[in-house]
C-alpha cells in the first residue's frame, strides 16, 4: 500500500539541523505512528511521505513554513512578574501553558527582565531548515476508530481509548 490520506504510516526518523547536530530521533525509543493528512505531523513531511511505499528510506529539506512555521514576533509578550509569583525558580527555557481566547498555547521563557517574564509563543524551531532521514516501517489503511480520532487503534490518532 502506498502512502495517503487515511493510511497510518510508521517510520523511524533522525531530525537535525542545518549544521549537522541531531535535534530529535525516534530511532532509539519505539517509531511513530501517525495517520496521513491529519495534521499530525508537519505539512512537509507529509508531503515527501504522500505516495510512498513500506520498506523505503529517504531524505528530505523541509523549508520553515512547511515546518514549524516562519517566527511571528507578535507572538513574544513581557508579563509582569506578579504573574508567576507562586512558581519558584522561573529560568529561560522552561514551558508554560497559556489559555488565550484561541485556546491554550505553549509559551518557552525567553528572558527574565526586572519588570517582567519575555514569553515567546513560537515554536522552537521556527525559522529553521528541518533535515530529516526518515525509514518507512509499515502502512496500512486506517479503521473508522482511528480516523474519527477514538476507539480502538494503534495510538496513532492519540486517542486514549486503546
Amino acid at each position: 500500500m502506498k502512502i495517503q490520506k487515511n493510511a497510518v504510516v510508521t517510520i523511524h526518523y533522525t531530525l537535525k539541523d542545518e549544521s549537522g547536530k541531531i535535534l530529535d530521533s525516534s530511532r532509539d525509543r519505539d517509531p511513530l505512528d501517525f495517520l496521513q493528512g491529519a495534521g499530525q505531523i508537519i505539512p512537509g513531511m507529509e508531503k515527501a511521505l504522500d505516495g510512498r511505499g513500506s520498506g523505503e528510506e529517504f531524505s528530505v529539506v523541509v523549508e520553515p513554513e512547511e515546518g514549524y512555521g516562519v517566527r511571528d514576533e507578535t507572538l513574544i509578550y513581557k508579563v509582569p512578574r506578579e504573574h508567576f509569583e507562586s512558581v519558584e525558580g522561573i529560568e529561560v527555557g522552561m514551558q508554560f501553558q497559556v489559555d488565550t481566547g484561541e485556546g491554550p498555547i505553549l509559551m518557552n521563557v525567553a528572558g527574565i527582565e526586572e519588570d517582567g517574564i519575555v514569553l515567546d509563543g513560537n515554536h522552537p524551531l521556527a525559522d529553521e531548515r528541518l533535515f530529516f532521514d526518515v525509514s518507512i516501517l509499515d502502512v496500512r489503511e486506517a479503521t473508522e476508530a482511528e480516523i474519527k480520532g477514538c476507539g480502538d487503534c494503534s495510538g496513532c490518532c492519540g486517542c486514549q481509548d486503546q
